[in-house]
Formats: structure tokens, C-alpha cells, sequence
């Protein structure tokens, strides 16, 4: 089955499409919990809930197959520049820092 996380990562939904599928799921879209309708593990929608900017964190967690807390603690960890970037930007970022020696 197809679902929100799997489409965001195949290019066919962007991370602005979500409450199209939240929407859709409340309109009787499927039986599933809206967890799992969105491809989300319950702590990730739990952090979603809380904190919706952490939705590209999540799609980035799933495309790397790593825990999103472990995501989001590596992002934390880049200097303040590299944080306004995507998480995907963040790490080339990061890495060209490395390389170019501006970062240990």
C-alpha cells in the first residue's frame, strides 16, 4: 500500500500535501489509523502532532531507513547556518564544511 511518507519520498506528494491526506482519511479514506494511513510510526506521529515542522525529519528518516529522533539530533548538531537548510542540504552542507576544513 501506498501512503503519504512513500509518496512524499517517490516525488508524487509534497510535504505541503499532507492535510490533503489528513483530509481524506477524516472523509473515510481508509480503516487504517491516520498513522499508518500516513506511513508514520506512532512516535513519529506523535511528534508530528506536536510539532508539525518536524514532517520533513520524518520523510527524511524513512529515506536514510534511520530513527527520526536520530535525525533530528544530527541536525541539531550542525552549526546555525546549516539548520535553515533541509535536512538533505543540512548534511551537504555539513559535509562541505568538513571537507573545506570549517568544520571539525
Amino acid at each position: 500500500m501506498s501512503n503519504f511518507i512513500l509518496k512524499c519520498l517517490s516525488g508524487d506528494a509534497l510535504l505541503e500535501d499532507v492535510d490533503d491526506y489528513v483530509e481524506r482519511w477524516h472523509e473515510g479514506a481508509s480503516t487504517l489509523s491516520l498513522c499508518k494511513y500516513l506511513g508514520m510510526s506512532r512516535s513519529e506521529y506523535e511528534l508530528w502532532v506536536i510539532d508539525p515542522d518536524v514532517l520533513p525529519f520524518v520523510v527524511e528518516a524513512h529515506r536514510t531507513h534511520r530513527d527520526v529522533n536520530e535525525v533530528i539530533e544530527e541536525f541539531n548538531a550542525l552549526p546555525l547556518a546549516a539548520r535553515a537548510a533541509s535536512p538533505e542540504r543540512a548534511r551537504k552542507l555539513a559535509t562541505w564544511l568538513k571537507n573545506a576544513g570549517l568544520w571539525e
